[in-house]
C-alpha cells in the first residue's frame, strides 16, 4: 500500500472516530481499525511477504498510523466515557429533600412497652442514672432474703412465685432455692455487692408472679431504680420522682401525693399518685409506683455500712405506666401479638423519644 493510500486510511479512521456517538460505537471502530481482523492488523500482516528494506519503511509508516488512531480512540473514549457517567447521574438524580419512601422501616412498628422503656432510660439517663441488668432466673436468697423479705412473707409462698425444681448456689456458696425473679431488685443488690456507692441505676427487665387478669400478667415488665451515697434523703428522691413525672407525661406541673405504705425492703415507704391531669382525666389520681428510703438491714446485707451509707429506691411497672399514658385497656392484649394492635398502638422505628425533640412523638 502506497503512503498515499495509508494517510486516506489514517484520515478515514480518524473521521470514523470523531463521528462515534457513544461508547459502543467507538468500541465498533477499535475492533474495525485494531482488532485481530482489523484494517491496520491486516495491513501489519503483509509485512513478512515485503522485502527488507520496503518492509522497515512501511513498518515504520503503519506503526505510525497505528499510534495516531490509538490515541484518536483513547481521546474519544475518554470524553463519551465522561459524557456517559453525566448522563447517568442526570437519569439517577435523588431529590434529598423528599419525604422518605415507607419500607420496612417505616411499615415496622415498636412495642408500646419498648417505646416506654426508651422514654424513661432517656429521662433517668439525664438525670445521670445508668442502666443495669441481671439475670430472670434468681436464688431465693437474692430475691427475698437480703431484701429483708422473710420465710413467712406472703410474695415467698408457692401461689405467688415460680420456683425452679432444681436448686442454685447462692453468692456465698450455699444451696439456695431458684426462682423465676418477682422484681427487679436483685439487680440492686447486686449492684450494692458488686460496687461502691455513690450508686444511681435504673433496673429494667421482665418479672413473674402467678397474677393473670386485665390488669395482670403472668409475666410483666418493670423498672426500678436505686440511689446509694452518704447523704441523699427523702426530699431528693420526691424531686426526682417529681421531674420524672413531667418529663414522662410531657407536660409542665404534676400534681402528687405520697401515702404512706410498707415493703420490707424500704422504711420509711411509700405509694405515688399523679393527678390524672397530666393524662387529660382532672379530679382522678393515678397510682404510678411504690418507693421509700432504703432500709439499713438491705444495706448490710449488701455489705455495706448502714450508718455511713443511706439511699432511696422506687419501682414501677412498665406496662402498667404504658396503659396509663397511652390509653391501653387492657394488659392482656399487649402480649397477644396481634399485628392489628401492634399498627395501632406501636411507633415507628424513627420515632426516637428525646428530651429535645419529645417523648411520644
Amino acid at each position: 500500500m502506497a503512503g498515499a493510500d495509508l494517510g486516506a486510511l489514517e484520515t478515514e479512521l480518524l473521521g470514523e472516530i470523531a463521528s462515534a456517538a457513544d461508547l459502543a460505537g467507538i468500541e465498533q471502530v477499535r475492533v474495525a481499525a485494531l482488532g485481530k481482523k482489523g484494517r491496520v492488523s491486516e495491513l501489519m500482516a503483509t509485512l513478512g511477504k515485503m522485502a527488507p528494506d520496503e518492509r522497515k519503511s512501511f513498518g515504520a509508516a503503519i506503526n505510525q498510523v497505528k499510534t495516531k488512531v490509538s490515541d484518536a480512540l483513547d481521546a474519544r473514549k475518554a470524553l463519551l466515557d465522561k459524557a456517559a457517567t453525566a448522563a447517568k447521574l442526570a437519569a439517577e438524580r435523588a431529590d434529598v429533600t423528599l419525604p422518605v419512601r415507607p419500607g420496612p422501616m417505616g411499615e415496622g412498628r415498636i412495642h408500646p412497652v419498648s417505646q416506654v422503656f426508651d422514654e424513661i432510660a432517656e429521662i433517668f439517663a439525664d438525670m445521670g442514672f445508668r442502666i443495669a441488668e441481671g439475670p430472670d432466673i434468681e436464688t431465693d436468697d437474692l430475691n427475698f432474703t437480703r431484701l429483708n423479705i422473710p420465710p413467712e412473707h406472703p410474695a415467698r409462698q408457692m401461689h405467688d412465685t415460680f420456683y425452679l425444681k432444681t436448686p442454685g448456689t447462692s453468692l456465698t456458696g450455699e444451696k439456695a432455692p431458684f426462682v423465676l425473679r418477682t422484681h427487679t431488685s436483685p439487680v440492686q443488690i447486686r449492684t450494692m455487692m458488686n460496687q461502691k456507692p455513690p450508686i444511681r441505676i435504673i433496673a429494667p427487665g421482665r418479672v413473674y408472679r402467678m397474677d393473670s387478669d386485665a390488669t395482670h400478667t403472668p409475666m410483666f415488665h418493670q423498672i426500678e431504680g436505686l440511689v446509694i451515697d452518704e447523704t441523699t434523703h427523702f426530699g431528693h428522691m420526691k424531686w426526682c420522682l417529681e421531674e420524672f413525672c413531667k418529663a414522662f407525661f410531657e407536660v409542665d406541673q404534676v400534681k402528687m401525693r405520697f401515702r404512706a405504705s410498707h415493703f420490707p425492703f424500704t422504711e420509711p415507704s411509700a405509694e405515688v399518685d399523679v393527678g390524672a391531669e397530666a393524662i387529660g382525666k382532672p379530679g382522678q389520681w393515678l397510682e404510678i409506683l411504690g418507693c421509700g428510703m432504703v432500709h439499713p438491714k438491705v444495706i448490710a446485707n449488701c455489705g455495706l455500712d448502714p450508718e455511713k451509707y443511706q439511699g432511696w429506691a422506687f419501682g414501677m411497672g412498665l406496662d402498667r405506666i404504658t396503659m396509663l399514658k397511652y390509653g391501653i385497656p387492657d394488659l392482656r392484649d399487649m402480649f397477644n401479638a396481634d399485628l392489628r394492635w401492634l399498627r395501632h398502638y406501636g411507633f415507628s422505628a424513627f420515632d426516637v423519644p428525646t428530651l429535645a425533640g419529645g417523648m411520644s412523638t
